[in-house]
């Protein structure tokens, strides 16, 4: 069942399931999460993804994300991949949901409804070389300039996520 997304119409309700890879090429709109951890010295944690990934490898983007398994609860999924990913444990919360489509260099299209979870950590990241090629933890102020002079570096909904995680997440830390 973990190579199965959960097919979903565009108020997130569950219409069945597909392969993975199938879904991925057919372009058909699934569930997934998206998980942005930020630390105590109002940090992002970034990962650059191993540049085996079906799509986006050697792209930066948030903490981790992926898709639940068919019966899986979003947020117990979203704390499993963190760990699979970057080896973190921590508590996170549901901050909002976005619809995006991307279609890749190698004809796969990324359409998913994205459940956005928020975290704090303050720790050490194990990241799974698997998965990940390499991380990093960047100021806000560094992450804006980033994303101002090379956005290609970064993934398609890391773009699109990240000005409404930053808005909220300047009401529970205090930003540079």
């Amino acid at each position: 069942m973990e190579n199965m997304v959960i097919l979903v119409d565009s108020e997130d309700n569950p219409i069945g399931t597909e392969e993975k890879y199938k879904a991925h090429v057919e372009g058909k709109l699934h569930r997934a999460f998206s998980v942005f951890i930020f630390n105590s010295d109002n940090q992002i944690l970034l990962q650059k993804r191993a540049l085996d990934k079906y799509h986006c490898g050697g792209m930066w983007t948030n903490a981790c994300c992926s898709h639940p398994a068919p019966n899986e609860i979003m947020k117990d999924a979203a704390q499993r991949r963190l760990i699979e990913e970057m080896g973190i444990i921590c508590n996170l919360q549901k901050s909002f949901d976005f619809i995006y489509r991307a279609q890749f260099s190698n004809r796969l299209i990324e359409y998913e409804f994205d459940h956005v979870f928020i975290g704090k950590f303050d720790g050490f990241a194990k990241p799974n070389p698997e998965e990940v090629m390499a991380y990093k933890w960047l100021s806000i102020s560094g992450l804006k300039k980033e994303l101002e002079e090379e956005p290609e570096r970064f993934t398609p909904w890391f773009k699109i996520a990240i000005p409404r995680v930053l808005d909220i997440v300047s009401t529970q830390f205090k930003f540079e």
